[in-house]
């Protein structure tokens, strides 16, 4: 198995004319094979963008995400290239990663090398031009194994999944940007939700503002879509779960899960999904509950999601959690006001009065507004 996964290889490094794509089957092909028994899937991820995808996902077909490799050419300084902005980007998002130059065979866990095994040298192959002898052929079965063996654990609390989901959020955006960044002819469908955000929702949005938008729209659709359902969850399934009066949320799904999304993006939000199917989305929204954060944590969970993804942002956008009894008597301390002391008798339901609020965030306090509005309207 391994004496024909290196004949190919060097096959294909004599001809001269191999570019670092001309090895994926070969290398697909062999760990595949090797982990037949547990119906291991290798699927060659798009390329259109430049460091913005993982070049292999290994899976089993359907949903559960191993992990992922990245392929250099044959001869690449690994411990170089382990230390690149685009892998330290990967170890971000990415838990279970194997780093290879098809000779050497690096795992990371959590961003850490915690295993490397090289099948054979590839000064032979390059020196005598021949298939070099294999090399620590156990070892490598045993880190194919150990790589296997990886599976997602299930998260139980909002800081960790609201990590977990910044960090496959930010590679989300960047392969978001990078494909508008080349979408010349400005054809595809995200091209098209660009293009319908300006003229509908911001008309001087540019794309890497879109791309940041974009990205955190699809990672917290998948959350509130989860969040509606204790049965299996997957991409394809999170339509069926988006709110009906949330109009463009529907229209974005209506492609991710039911359409055919580009495939750069797709294994991302699959991985995405693949998180959310196994959190603990019970105990993860009760906690909300239990520390009287209201009776919408969904709304509540975006702070935290926020603080991870991006803080700056946060701060600037005024997303921070105030606690409903606190909002409760500023707003109807302020309708009181209004009625007893400016004469307006119909307090924030007066059509005279109008209200601001210069870090809505959440809108937590212009929708308690709203209701206390409605029930002077009722009372009246």
């Amino acid at each position: 198995m391994i004496n024909k996964y290196l004949k190919e290889i060097s096959d294909a490094e004599h001809r001269g004319d191999a570019r670092e794509e001309s090895y994926y089957p070969s290398l697909k092909s062999l760990i595949e094979s090797i982990g037949k028994k547990k119906k291991v899937v290798v699927t060659v991820n798009p390329k259109k963008t430049e460091g913005g995808n993982p070049d292999f996902r290994v899976w089993d077909g359907k949903q559960k995400i191993t992990g992922y490799i990245e392929a250099k050419i044959p001869g690449s300084n690994l411990s170089k290239i382990e230390d690149t902005e685009q892998l330290k980007r990967y170890f971000k998002a990415f838990p279970n990663v194997i780093l290879t130059n098809f000779y050497e065979f690096w795992l990371y866990r959590d961003g850490e090398l915690v295993e490397k095994v090289e099948i054979a040298f590839h000064s032979i192959t390059k020196k005598v031009k021949t298939k070099p002898p294999v090399k620590d052929e156990k070892e490598f079965v045993e880190l194919l194994e150990t790589f296997f063996l990886y599976t997602q654990p299930k998260i139980y609390n909002a800081q960790d999944l609201a990590l977990t989901l910044a960090n496959k959020t930010r590679h989300l955006e960047r392969i978001v940007l990078e494909i508008l960044e080349s979408d010349i002819e400005k054809k595809s469908d995200i091209y098209g939700f660009y293009n319908a955000f300006k003229e509908y929702l911001i008309s001087d949005l540019d794309i890497k503002q879109f791309s940041d938008l974009y990205a955190q729209t699809i990672t917290y659709g998948l959350f509130a879509a989860r969040s509606r359902t204790d049965e299996k969850f997957s991409r394809k399934l999170a339509f069926d779960n988006i709110p009906h009066t949330i109009g463009i949320l529907r229209d974005l799904f209506q492609n991710i899960s039911l359409g055919n999304p580009l495939k750069e993006i797709e294994w991302i939000v699959d991985d995405i999904s693949s998180v959310l199917a196994i959190a603990d989305i019970n105990k993860i929204m009760d906690t909300f509950y239990i520390e009287g954060k209201g009776n919408d944590p969904i709304i509540y969970f975006y702070e935290t999601f926020l603080a991870a993804y991006d803080p700056q942002l946060r701060n600037k956008r005024g997303v921070y959690y105030t606690p409903e009894s606190v909002v409760s008597y500023i707003v109807r301390s302020v309708n009181e006001i209004l009625k007893n002391d400016f004469g307006k008798s119909d307090g924030l339901a007066d059509t005279s009065v109008t209200l601001l609020d210069p870090a809505a965030g959440t809108l937590t306090f212009i929708a308690h507004a709203f209701h206390v509005a409605m029930e002077e309207f009722n009372n009246n």
